[in-house]
């Protein structure tokens, strides 16, 4: 991670720590850098997607100004997803995609997502050329004079193309399936009920009304409270709630229970499994994946890598051994053979392929993973890396590690895009997983790391 970028991009409260000047010059940067070496009359692409957030269209705006002075052309596709953006970057030939989002964070924050010409994340050497430039350590850029100013492209049509190619990958018509949308008030707000009513379902979408300042409020991904309820009360199929730019997806199984990433891993492994096609005969997970889906995975005669945390990690660790499934529990899942990113209404298809193939519910497509306790609190601090690494933070860590024993595990670990700290116990029983969160969060309360 760089001084501004995580593992998901630049990330931050706008115009406080994420400002306009910082959208301006990233533009600027990009516009300039993917000039060089054009031949006359060509022009530098840049496609641009945001979420619905208060700010996104500040951020665009900014981030548009810098590009075309630096002779850029900027396509515009509107409030979209992170993995449209992606779609549309490594099929229509441009040079970079700009996503403007904060993914699931609260609406104050937002942040800047760079995706290269494959429709992957934006490699570290680019990355840290263009956090010298906006620390003013690179050099003046030319700006564009004359002919050579760069112009805006309004591109929904690609917008529209994802659209098509989401439509184009479902094996069989959604008729007669009751399902439930929760879209965040965010990016997938027209674009899932578009794809699903295409497929012919029922649809009753929920989170669907953004005002700019409710995106992640109380609904999608990261609150499934409400759709679990819409789908017992209404007597759904299946329910799925996408984040703020939909690269997430949760599921709802038709009794109203959670379907997490861990278990939609498991179904899809199995489900490649079944056919054939599991490449390496593995899926991969992070280390935050619970010991129950390694369990069920074992039973399956299925293999698995764990890599650190991040959808980063994970697809670099596909890309290289040509996995096909992978992701995280928090409901990030990348298939591989149909996107270079998580994506959120891609891992609704895929779940309701695995369903009507199987003629299988939800539920009893996830049913022989026995789901271990596990809790997990954030805290905000003043340092993630000081509150890890202080010694008596570390002594509770390990102390708790040594009671919890074989029967469960602690894993501490810093947001790659917060000033968070997140503490995750899992063990047998949940009351024993909140003693022990609570009991390394006192202690970094403790110690004065607490942001006030």
């Amino acid at each position: 991670m760089g001084k501004y970028f995580g593992t998901d991009g630049f990330r931050g409260e706008a115009n406080k720590n994420l400002t306009v000047e910082h959208a301006y010059k990233i533009g600027r940067f990009l516009g300039w850098y993917y000039s060089r070496g054009k031949e006359e009359g060509e022009r530098c692409r840049v496609a641009i997607g945001k979420d619905t957030r208060l700010s996104s269209y500040m951020f665009e705006y900014s981030l548009v100004a810098g590009l075309t002075a630096s002779g850029a052309e900027a396509y515009l596709l509107h409030v979209t997803t992170t993995p449209s953006v992606s779609y549309v970057v490594r099929t229509e030939n441009f040079d970079c995609g700009i996503m403007i989002s904060a993914s699931h964070n609260p609406y104050y924050d937002n942040g800047i997502k760079l995706i290269n010409a494959s429709g992957e994340k934006m490699d570290e050497d680019t990355i840290l050329k263009i956090e010298a430039y906006i620390d003013g350590l690179s050099g003046e850029i030319p700006f564009a004079v004359g002919e050579k100013i760069g112009k805006t492209v309004d591109f929904a049509a690609g917008r529209n193309r994802y659209i098509g190619y989401l439509i184009s990958l479902a094996t069989r018509s959604y008729k007669g399936k009751r399902v439930g949308l929760d879209c965040a008030n965010g990016s997938a707000w027209m674009i899932a009920k578009s794809v699903f009513d295409a497929l012919g379902a029922k649809t009753y979408v929920i989170g669907n009304e953004p005002d700019g300042t409710n995106i992640n409020k109380n609904c999608g991904s990261t609150h499934v409270e409400k759709l679990q309820q819409l789908v017992r009360e209404e007597h759904l199929d299946v329910g799925f709630a996408f984040d703020g730019d939909a690269d997430r997806c949760m599921c709802v199984d038709e009794n109203g229970n959670v379907i997490n990433g861990d278990l939609i891993i498991y179904i899809y492994g199995c489900y490649l499994k079944s056919r054939g096609k599991l490449t390496g005969n593995k899926v991969v997970t992070t280390i935050m994946s619970n010991f129950g889906l390694y369990k069920a995975l074992d039973e399956a005669g299925i293999e698995y890598e764990k890599t650190a945390v991040g959808d980063k990690y994970v697809y670099e660790n596909m890309a290289s051994n040509g996995y096909r499934i992978g992701g995280e529990q928090s409901g990030h899942i990348i298939f591989k053979k149909y996107a270079n990113t998580g994506d959120g209404i891609l891992t609704a298809i895929k779940m309701m392929e695995v369903m009507l193939e199987k003629k299988k519910t939800l539920s009893e497509l996830a049913k022989p993973v026995k789901i271990y306790p596990q809790v997990l609190k954030n805290i905000r601090v003043t340092d993630k890396a000081k509150a890890q690494a202080d010694a008596d933070v570390r002594a509770m860590v390990e102390q708790v590690a040594r009671e919890l024993g074989a029967d469960g595990r602690i894993l501490v670990r810093e947001s790659g895009t917060e000033p968070v700290v997140r503490v995750m116990v899992e063990a047998s029983e949940k009351e024993i997983c909140e003693k022990y969160v609570d009991q390394v969060i006192d202690k970094i309360i403790e110690k004065g790391y607490r942001e006030e």
